[in-house]
């Protein structure tokens, strides 16, 4: 019976990790997205800076950042809705030990700053490209762009 208990925990564990690995695809493909949109809104501007004065690398560290501030709004919201939901559990009668105990399934801090490490660190590397294709534009054509 325990062997059978194992068995389903680690095959709910997996398809569970398998949702939260399309989860973050999806969510990288969609700070991408958002990435490349800017990029293409702030063309203009782009040229603009660069022929002040600034910098490929100033260009890149603005649009990284702005990367890793989309996934820390989603990490963000992603740690609300992950109390919410385990602050949930035990009012539906879920229990993740004996159904005589009364512990609370509680989400640690630990856990919380993991899940938001996570999200910038998804942000970050799904703003890469955007960032440095918007960090190599020469200023005439940014300029010129409409």
């Amino acid at each position: 019976m325990a062997e059978s208990v194992t068995e389903m925990t680690s095959s709910v564990t997996l398809f569970l990790g398998a949702i939260a690995a399309v989860s973050l695809i999806v969510g990288a493909v969609g700070i991408a997205n958002t990435m490349f949109t800017s990029v293409l809104e702030k063309t203009k501007d782009i040229g603009t800076m660069k022929a002040i004065g600034a910098k490929n690398r100033d260009i890149l560290m603005i649009f990284l950042f702005n990367s890793a501030m989309v996934g820390l709004v989603g990490g963000i919201f992603g740690v609300i809705l992950g109390g919410l939901v385990s602050a949930l559990f035990p009012m539906i009668g879920v229990s993740m030990t004996s159904p005589e105990s009364e512990t609370s399934i509680s989400l640690s801090p630990h856990l919380m700053i993991l899940g938001m490490g996570l999200a910038i660190l998804i942000g970050v590397v799904s703003g890469v490209v955007p960032a440095y294709r918007a960090s190599k534009l020469k200023p005439v054509d940014a300029l010129r762009y409409e």
